[in-house]
C-alpha cells in the first residue's frame, strides 16, 4: 500500500544564491518594463500568476532574464521581501 503524505508539511529552501539573483532579475526586469512604459507591478503579476512570457517585454533581454527563474522562487522572493517591511 502506497504511503499517504498528504499529511506532511513539505520543506522548501532556497540557496542565498538563488535568492540574489532572483532579486537581482526582478529588479532589471523592473527597469526594463518601466523603460518600456509598462505598469511593471500589472505586467509582473500577470506573469507570475498566468505563466506566460508575453507579460514581460523583450526589451533589455528581461524576458529571457525572467524565463531563467521558476515563478516560486520569485513568488519567495517576493514574500520574504514583503514581509521584512513590516
Amino acid at each position: 500500500m502506497p504511503s499517504d503524505f498528504s499529511d506532511k508539511t513539505m520543506m522548501f529552501k532556497v540557496q542565498a544564491e538563488e535568492v540574489k539573483k532572483a532579486r537581482d532579475i526582478l529588479h532589471q526586469v523592473y527597469n526594463s518594463l518601466m523603460e518600456k512604459g509598462y505598469n511593471p507591478i500589472n505586467q509582473l503579476v500577470g506573469y507570475l500568476l498566468s505563466g506566460d512570457p508575453a507579460y514581460i517585454t523583450s526589451y533589455g533581454n528581461a524576458r529571457n532574464l525572467i524565463r531563467q527563474l521558476e515563478r516560486d522562487e520569485l513568488l519567495e522572493e517576493l514574500v520574504k521581501s514583503y514581509l521584512k517591511q513590516e
